[in-house]
């Protein structure tokens, strides 16, 4: 069966702030960029409600309303935004190519991969219902929200550790929910956490049920899986710090990666181990995942994709 191949100079994959970032800057240096979003249309912002850390908004905006800002600058420069899922590709030779929807075949002069990553959640009901009511996944993003009140967070890593002294400094209480009698934190963090007297670490217990009124978060509902006990924690918010999974699946085999899936990069750029292939985003930070340092290193993706590009169209020259 025939397939559809197109060719594009550049071809972005996925649409948060770093895909819709290296859109701007690549349609203004005339790459003719094709974006395609990814299921979710505008990533994890989308399910946000309230940034107010993001410069260029002092009354703050809510996550939707800023990723439709995104995109409508990316599409003001002429960058041809498409809904739809790349489903493989194939970095072995050049033109990459890239399978999209599982129908359509993509030759690129260069990809930008900012696919983004994904929260891990407890899959409780009453945590989805409560996503961005009280329930977050990001303490340094909405902590502010929960100034002067006390709040819970799951977790037992350096990131949980690292969040609760964050959400420390800003709330009355912090509830820390180790699954476990231990962390599995580094020394010097547990040290941080046990060394903070407004975080209080409940061991071997796991949140069974956020609750709420209805529109806020109210309580968590939590099991000692120890001893059986069951009993509410009066807070008003709920932080979820298990850990991220990076958007990478597709790339295995063809991206260097670590050991938990993110992309690596060449530091100080967005190189990948790929010719023509950069990354941009969440996808290859695990580290800051904000989205002012994803669109930061969207505009470093389109500069080294249009760096290669002349590179390349110089040395072809020089040739001829």
């Amino acid at each position: 069966m025939s397939q559809e191949i197109e060719h594009v100079q550049c071809l972005i994959i996925g649409s948060g702030p770093a895909g819709y970032t290296a859109a701007i800057y690549a349609a203004r240096a005339d790459l003719k960029p094709v974006l395609y979003t990814g299921m979710e249309a505008g990533g994890q912002l989308t399910q946000t409600t309230d940034v107010d850390n993001f410069p260029g908004y002092p009354g703050g905006v809510m996550g939707p309303e800023m990723m439709e800002d995104f995109r409508k600058q990316a599409e003001r420069f002429g960058t041809d935004i498409r809904f739809g899922y790349v489903s493989s590709v194939d970095f072995s030779s050049l033109p990459h190519k890239v399978v999209v929807d599982e129908i359509k075949t993509i030759t690129a002069d260069t990809v930008i991969i900012s696919t983004g990553a994904t929260a891990k959640w407890l899959g409780l009901p009453s945590e989805q219902h409560y996503n961005g009511f009280g329930v977050s996944a990001c303490a340094v993003c909405d902590g502010f929200f929960f100034k002067g009140q006390d709040v819970a967070i799951v977790g037992a890593g350096d990131t949980a550790a690292e969040e609760a002294t964050y959400l420390a400094k800003l709330c009355k209480k912090v509830y820390m929910l180790v699954r476990r009698d231990e962390f599995r934190a580094s020394k010097a963090m547990v040290h941080r956490v046990l060394n903070t007297p407004n975080i209080e670490v409940i061991y071997n217990s796991e949140a069974k049920e956020v609750l709420g009124n209805g529109k806020n978060v109210t309580g968590l509902k939590i099991h000692n899986n120890k001893t059986g006990e069951e009993k509410d924690l009066a807070v008003e918010g709920f932080f979820v710090a298990i850990g991220h999974k990076p958007n990478t699946d597709i790339f295995k085999g063809w991206i260097d990666m670590d050991e938990t899936g993110y992309l690596k990069t060449i530091p100080g750029t967005s190189k990948t181990n790929v010719e023509g292939v950069f990354a941009a985003g969440d996808v290859q930070d695990h580290y800051y995942r904000q989205a002012v340092t994803a669109a930061g290193s969207g505009c470093m993706a389109a500069l080294d994709a249009e760096r290669y590009l002349a590179a390349k169209e110089h040395a072809v020259d020089a040739v001829s």
